[in-house]
């Protein structure tokens, strides 16, 4: 009786030990969550913790790698669109374009980066995706959309249309971005869109705006009257072409037509033989005429898919039993 009454009432002293060291736990448990089991843990084990404080700061070193690169992406679209419109700049139009043109790239490079990122490093997460999705948005809608309307002063439309043109662009860019996040899956392998890819349509608007003071230079610098003349004309039509292009570019984007994702196939090792031709056919035309080397190869990617794509349906109505093709 006795041993059975010491554990039914044990001593005051004994009880008050017992019971702060379970209120310190149950403490610390409620304090710092998991790393209160560390250091409940730590306690008997005492390297544990210092290895699991290193995976924790291992952990977040990875998860802000991708998300410093897609903001990375917003600065180069908000650079691009305080250059294009600024006027406190001692510059011509077409430099400030030509800025403005490159920090695009440069943001596709952010951009390219930052999903490949994200994957290698097991980081991806639905904060990522919508994170991206509005810094895209900045990059290739807002930014191009202002390049437009820069670009396209003095070329006989009224102002409301070139706005129109721009704000449509932008509008075609966020519809085309809301749609990406809601069809794409987890398993998707990343290795084609449905529909032109915002940074492909603002990276060949900022192809020809980059293009645009080589040809103002040629124009200065040549000799010969016929092509002094021929690059005048270039230079006039470019504006009207460029304000085309960009409604051309806006419904690419919200088409259905299919179109690889060079990025993600050069890494992963894969080339087709007409890829490898396709490069060859690059390199030579940035040889040959290198300031319009980017306008060529960024027109070709917007309009090969398309043009393929209808080819293919034009040979259909010949042949009813061949496999259609989507748009």
């Amino acid at each position: 009786m006795s041993e059975l009454k010491h554990e039914l009432h044990p001593r005051p002293d004994q009880a008050d030990r017992d019971n702060s060291k379970a209120n310190a736990t149950e403490d610390t448990f409620a304090r710092n969550g998991d790393e209160g089991i560390d250091e409940v843990v730590a306690g008997t084990q005492p390297g544990r913790k210092r290895r699991r404080k290193k995976k924790r700061k291992r952990r977040l070193t990875l998860a802000v790698l991708p998300t410093l690169l897609t903001l990375g992406n917003a600065v180069c679209g908000l650079a691009a669109i305080s250059i294009a419109m600024s006027a406190n700049l001692e510059w011509e139009l077409e430099n400030q374009l030509l800025v403005a043109g490159i920090l695009i790239f440069g943001g596709m490079l952010f951009d390219a980066l930052d999903g490949s990122a994200a994957r290698m490093t097991g980081q991806e997460s639905q904060f990522g995706a919508e994170l991206d999705s509005l810094c895209d948005a900045i990059t290739f809608g807002t930014a191009p959309a202002v390049i437009v309307w820069q670009y396209s002063e003095g070329i006989g439309l009224p102002r409301k249309v070139t706005w129109a043109i721009g704000a449509l662009f932008a509008l075609c860019v966020l519809i085309r971005l809301a749609r990406f996040n809601v069809e794409t899956t987890e398993d998707d392998p990343h290795e084609g869109f449905e529909g032109l890819p915002s940074p492909a349509a603002a990276g060949t608007i900022a192809a020809f705006v980059i293009a645009m003071p080589e040809l103002n230079a040629y124009i200065t610098e040549t000799t010969s009257e016929t092509g002094k003349q021929i690059a005048e004309q270039l230079l006039k039509g470019s504006q009207i072409f460029v304000a085309a292009l960009t409604l051309t570019l806006a419904y690419l984007m919200v088409s259905r037509f299919q179109y690889p994702h060079v990025f993600q196939q050069l890494l992963r090792g894969r080339r087709a033989p007409h890829q490898i031709g396709q490069a060859l056919f690059v390199l030579i035309g940035a040889l040959l005429l290198h300031w319009l080397a980017l306008p060529i190869a960024f027109c070709y990617y917007a309009f090969a898919s398309p043009i393929k794509t209808l080819f293919q349906r034009w040979k259909q109505k010949d042949d009813p039993e061949a496999t259609p093709t989507p748009e």
